[in-house]
């Protein structure tokens, strides 16, 4: 790190800002503090401090950090606009690119999208671009500044939109930009999907999500929530009341790794452990969606992705006795954020590198524990690693979940059980979302298997600029 001192005066026509002031990560509340609760770790930053680490931006002519972000947004716009006290400005930029950018100031990972590719990140700390870009849209969100769209002209086109995630609703606000009527259909009680109910409130409080819904029904969108296609409306019916449909709907069935011993009482699917865990403290009365304590358990979560951090922290939340993350490979090779693992280390997380898990062991039908090869053994011995649990949680992903429906209307699936949508085909094309059914699109986790909020977004947000395209409605 470059010998840099810190000054007080920041001036927003200095474009070599970065040279004198040091990049400032957003402040953690106490590791102590917040292993009690599931609240938000990171703490909101004063107005004068967003201005000066924005004002670091090189503002280069060939900004990396705009291309490496699947939205392309407009970063160094907007955070030039920061720089210069127009915070406004700022938000409404960036809701020209991106309709959630308070989720994915939270939840990207920018240390490997916008932030690592950032100019100034060799030598001297990238700009923190999702900081600003989350305090900002949270200030928008606060003070209901809202897009104008008084000039838009009203059509008469209707799409119906299924599943209230990243995908539907990147496609549903774009949509009602360009004023068409975007209605959009989900079997859980509030928007968001994974978004509400796969990642605990300590990375994104529901609050922020039930903000963003006000704000998206205040521009047109309208939602019909605890509505499950193929059960309360057939898709049918979808077909014939709407010009067009986006189906943006997921990826929720867990991969298990074949495990000897998973039906043993105490083994747990990562999802169905966090979901349950969202019903019950946002108190949704869910039936399907049952609550795990783990006061007082030792608990082993296989796995090494931000999903398994998720489920380690969330643990530690509820007073576990001990919490081990363990994994088959090394640190540097777990697929998570380093960030994530990192708040999970502070707040008590115990990681176990190089074991290889081989089965789930009982006693009388309990968990007693996990059996593990290891996977640095010298000379290729077989060395059997045995850690007790009284609960597991599987971590390992997740797969398909193509609906019962899908074959009655010839949607075409590939190998994998994902959705066939054009860019499957045609890898020159990386964003094309029209499925094998005229008139239906798709996109997200459910056509290219489990990835980022942000690729879901674009992904979404390509849907709707494919369905203005086929009513003639032209948008960039």
């Amino acid at each position: 790190m470059n010998n840099i001192d810190t000054v007080k005066i920041f001036d927003p026509k200095d474009k070599l800002t970065f040279l004198h002031r040091q990049r400032e990560t957003a402040k953690k509340r106490d590791s102590s503090e917040r292993q009690i609760d599931f609240k938000e770790i990171y703490q909101d930053e004063e107005n004068d401090n967003i201005q000066a680490q924005a004002g670091r931006c090189l503002d280069c002519g060939n900004p990396y950090c705009e291309w490496k972000c699947p939205l392309h947004n407009y970063i160094p716009n907007w955070l030039e606009l920061a720089a210069n006290d127009k915070f406004e400005e700022a938000a409404v930029l960036m809701h020209e690119t991106n309709p959630l950018p308070e989720i994915c100031g939270r939840v990207c990972p920018q240390d490997r999208l916008c932030e690592q590719a950032c100019t100034i990140n060799t030598g001297f700390g990238a700009v923190t671009i999702g900081a600003i870009e989350k305090n900002i849209s949270d200030l928008a969100l606060k003070n209901n500044w809202r897009p104008d769209l008084s000039a838009i002209e009203q059509t008469d086109k209707t799409v119906a939109i299924v599943g209230a995630g990243p995908a539907g609703l990147g496609c549903a606000e774009l949509l009602v930009r360009h004023g068409v009527k975007a209605v959009v259909y989900d079997r859980y009680p509030e928007i968001g999907g994974l978004l509400t109910f796969g990642i605990p409130g300590f990375k994104l409080e529901k609050e922020v999500i039930q903000k963003r819904r006000v704000f998206l029904e205040d521009i047109g969108v309208e939602f019909k929530l605890n509505t499950e296609i193929g059960r309360d409306i057939s898709i049918e019916e979808l077909q014939n009341s709407y010009d067009s449909i986006f189906l943006g709907m997921g990826t929720y069935t867990s991969l298990d790794g074949g495990l000897e011993g998973l039906e043993t009482e105490g083994v747990i699917k990562a999802l169905d452990y966090l979901i349950g865990n969202v019903n019950f403290q946002q108190n949704y009365r869910m039936a399907d969606a049952s609550y795990t304590d783990m006061k007082a358990e030792k608990v082993i979560v296989l796995g090494g992705g931000d999903t398994a951090m998720d489920c380690v922290r969330s643990a530690v939340r509820q007073n576990a006795t001990t919490v081990q993350c363990v994994y088959r490979k090394d640190e540097a090779a777990m697929p998570g954020s380093k960030q994530e693992v990192q708040n999970a280390k502070e707040e008590g997380v115990e990681f176990v590198y190089h074991l290889q898990p081989v089965a789930i062991e009982n006693n009388n039908g309990k968990i007693s524990g996990v059996r593990f090869h290891k996977t640095n053994a010298i000379d290729n011995t077989v060395e059997e690693v045995f850690i007790e649990a009284d609960k597991v949680i599987i971590a390992f992903g997740f797969s398909a979940s193509p609906a019962s429906w899908f074959d009655s209307i010839n949607l075409a699936l590939n190998d994998k059980g994902l959705l066939k949508t054009s860019h499957s085909n045609q890898s020159d094309l990386p964003y094309l979302q029209a499925t094998s059914v005229k008139g239906i699109y798709a996109g997200g986790d459910m056509v290219r298997g489990a990835d980022l909020v942000v690729t879901a977004i674009a992904e979404g947000r390509q849907g709707a600029r494919e369905i203005l395209a086929s009513f003639d409605i032209l948008t960039a």
